[in-house]
C-alpha cells in the first residue's frame, strides 16, 4: 500500500508507538493533527499570545535564552528573535544524521507539540506533517548536541526548513531549504512568539536514534538466537542447558524467551541425535549461557524500549505551558484569551534517554561478543569437535576462515570501546547556567556505529556456521535451521577454496538487516 492510499496516522501527543513511528519513517505513513489534539494546541496558544499582549515575563517568550535569559526582549522585537534563535543554534557538525532519523525527529517534535503543552500554533505542527508528507527531510548534522536543554543544536537545523533556511534533501538531492518547500508546495513559516524554542528544546534526535536502533536492535537479538542454536548444532553441542525446567527456576523474561527459541530451532536436529550418547554433560559458556546473555540483552531491550515509549509521548520544551481547565459548562472555543500558567523546568534533559541509550550499547556489545567466542570455537582446530582446522577445505593451503575471526575480534574490541557510558560524563555549558549535561546525542551516535558492528559480528558468524554445517553433511540441522541455512547459502555460496569474502559478508549482513534470519523464530 502506498502514502496516497495508506490510512492516515493522527497524533495527539498522547499514544504514539514505536509501530506508527515506523511505519511513517519507512512506509511513509501521512501524518496529521487529531482535530480534538489541535484545539488543545490552540488553548495553549492562547496563553502565550496572552501573555504577550500584556507584555508579561516568561523564559524564553519575552527573554533572551540561557545565560541571557534576564534580557527582556520588546514586542516589536519578538519574531526577530524567533529567526536569531534558530540560526544561532544551528551550529551542527559532522555527518549528517540518515534520513530515516531526520523523519523520526520531524515526527516525533510535531508529536510533542501536538500534546498542547508547547504553546506554538497549529500551524507549527501541520508545516512539520507537510514535509513528511511530501518528502522535504531537513539536512542535519550529528554532531554539537550534550543533550541538555533537549538536542538544540540538531533541532535547530531541523527549524531551519520550516522558515525556509538551511538545507534539505529532497527527491534524492540535497539543496536549499527554499528550494525544496517550494518544490514541495510547502509554504514557509514566519515563526511567532516562543515558537522556536518549543521547536528547538527537545530530546528528538537522541530520542529517534534510540527508536530506530530498537528496531535494528531487536531483529539482531532475534538473528543471534537463530545462529547461536545452528553453532551449538554444528559444535555438537547438548541442548540439555537449554531445558525449560532450568530457566523456570531463575524467570527472567528474556533468558526463557531465548531459550524457547532454541529448542525452537534443535528440534528434529540429526546432527543432534547422531551424538545425544556421547556422554558430553555440558558445552562452553558461548553455548550454554546463550539464554543468559542473549536474554539480558533482550531484557535490555525491554527497558529501553519503555524508556523511549514513554518520551515519545511527552512533552520537552520549556518553558511549558499549561492553561486553565474549562468549567463544565463552558463552551468548547472561547472567544477570550484563555488563563493558564507558563512554568519553567527542565524536561528537555536527555539523561533517561541516555542512560538507556548506553545499556543498549553495552547490551549489543555483549551480544557481538559472545558472538565472536562461538567464531572462534568454529575454527579453531582445539574447539571445534572435529571441524577442519578454521573451516578450511584443504587446510594449510586454503586459510578458510582464520581470517575472518580477527576481523570479528576487531569489532568486538571496537564495541569495548564504544560501549563506555557517555552519559557519565558532563560539560558545562551556557555561562554555567547548563553545569550538568546528559550527553545522550553523543551516547546515540556511538551507538549507530555499535549496531553496525554488532550486525557484521553475526553476518561473519553466519557465514562460518553456513560452512561448518556443510562439513557436518549428510546430516542435517533441523527443519528451522535448514531455512536459515538456506538463506545464508543464497547469498553466499559454499566456500571450496580461499576467496574474497567481503562481499559475502556484506550480503549476509544486508540480509540480517532484512529480518529474514529473525522471521524464522516465528
Amino acid at each position: 500500500m502506498d502514502a496516497d492510499t495508506m490510512k492516515i496516522l493522527h497524533i495527539n501527543g498522547n499514544n504514539l508507538t514505536l509501530n506508527d513511528v515506523a511505519a511513517v519513517v519507512y512506509d511513509r505513513r501521512p501524518v496529521m493533527l487529531e482535530p480534538e489534539a489541535r484545539l488543545a494546541v490552540d488553548r495553549a496558544r492562547a496563553v502565550v499570545e496572552d501573555l504577550v499582549i500584556n507584555n508579561r515575563v516568561a523564559y524564553a517568550v519575552t527573554t533572551g535564552v540561557g545565560q541571557l535569559s534576564d534580557v527582556r526582549i520588546p514586542p516589536e522585537d519578538i519574531r526577530k528573535l524567533q529567526v536569531n534563535l534558530m540560526r544561532s543554534h544551528a551550529v551542527g557538525v559532522g555527518e549528517p544524521l540518515s534520513e530515516p532519523v531526520g523523519r523520526a525527529m520531524m515526527l516525533l517534535r510535531a508529536n510533542s507539540l501536538a500534546k498542547g503543552c508547547s504553546g506554538v500554533r497549529a500551524v507549527v505542527i501541520d508545516t512539520l506533517c507537510e514535509m513528511l508528507n511530501r518528502g522535504v527531510h531537513p539536512v542535519i548534522p550529528s554532531q554539537g548536541s550534550v543533550g541538555a536543554s533537549g538536542d538544540l543544536a540538531p533541532l535547530a537545523h531541523l527549524g531551519l526548513v520550516l522558515i525556509g533556511e538551511g538545507e534539505a534533501y529532497f527527491q534524492g538531492k540535497r539543496v536549499p531549504a527554499a528550494d525544496a518547500l517550494r518544490r514541495a508546495d510547502v509554504r514557509p513559516l514566519v515563526l511567532e512568539a516562543k515558537e522556536t524554542i518549543s521547536l528547538i528544546n527537545g530530546t528528538q534526535a537522541m530520542l529517534a536514534v534510540g527508536l530506530l536502533a530498537t528496531l535494528q536492535a531487536t531483529v539482531l537479538a532475534d538473528t543471534a538466537d537463530v545462529l547461536g542454536a545452528m553453532v551449538v548444532d554444528a559444535l555438537k553441542g547438548t541442548d540439555v542447558a537449554f531445558d525449560e525446567r532450568i530457566h523456570n527456576a531463575r524467570p527472567h523474561p528474556g533468558q526463557f524467551e531465548v531459550a524457547r527459541n532454541l529448542r525452537l530451532m534443535l528440534e528434529g536436529s540429526e546432527i543432534r541425535e547422531s551424538h545425544r550418547t556421547c556422554g558430553k554433560v555440558q558445552d562452553a559458556y558461548s553455548l550454554r549461557c546463550i539464554p543468559q546473555v542473549h536474554g539480558a540483552v533482550r531484557d535490555t531491550l525491554v527497558y529501553s524500549r519503555q524508556v523511549f515509549e514513554i518520551e515519545m509521548n511527552s512533552a520537552v520544551d520549556n518553558p511549558l505551558v499549561f492553561p486553565e481547565k474549562k468549567k463544565v459548562g463552558a463552551p468548547k472555543l472561547s472567544p477570550q484569551p484563555v488563563a493558564g500558567d507558563i512554568l519553567s523546568g527542565g524536561n528537555f534533559h536527555g539523561e533517561p534517554i541516555a542512560f538507556a541509550l548506553d545499556f543498549l550499547a553495552i547490551a549489543l556489545s555483549a551480544l557481538a561478543g559472545i558472538s565472536e567466542r562461538r567464531i572462534e570455537r568454529l575454527v579453531n582446530p582445539a574447539l571445534n569437535e572435529d571441524l577442519p582446522p578454521f573451516l578450511a577445505p584443504g587446510a594449510g593451503l586454503n586459510s578458510g576462515f582464520m581470517m575472518p575471526q580477527v576481523t570479528a575480534a576487531a569489532l568486538v574490541s571496537e564495541n569495548k570501546v564504544l560501549a563506555h557510558p557517555a552519559s557519565v560524563d558532563s560539560i558545562t555549558t551556557s555561562g554555567n547556567k547548563e553545569d550538568f549535561v546528559s550527553m545522550g546525542m553523543t551516547a546515540a551516535n556511538k551507538l549507530l556505529r555499535v549496531i553496525d558492528n554488532t550486525r557484521n559480528v553475526l553476518a561473519l558468524e553466519a557465514v562460518a556456521v553456513a560452512q561448518a554445517l556443510d562439513f557436518r553433511a549428510p546430516l542435517r540441522p533441523g527443519k528451522r535451521a535448514q531455512a536459515a541455512y538456506a538463506a545464508i547459502r543464497s547469498v553466499s555460496p559454499p566456500i571450496v577454496q580461499d576467496r574474497i569474502l567481503t562481499e559475502d559478508f556484506r550480503r549476509v549482513a544486508d540480509l540480517i538487516a532484512s529480518g529474514t534470519l529473525a522471521a524464522l523464530l516465528y
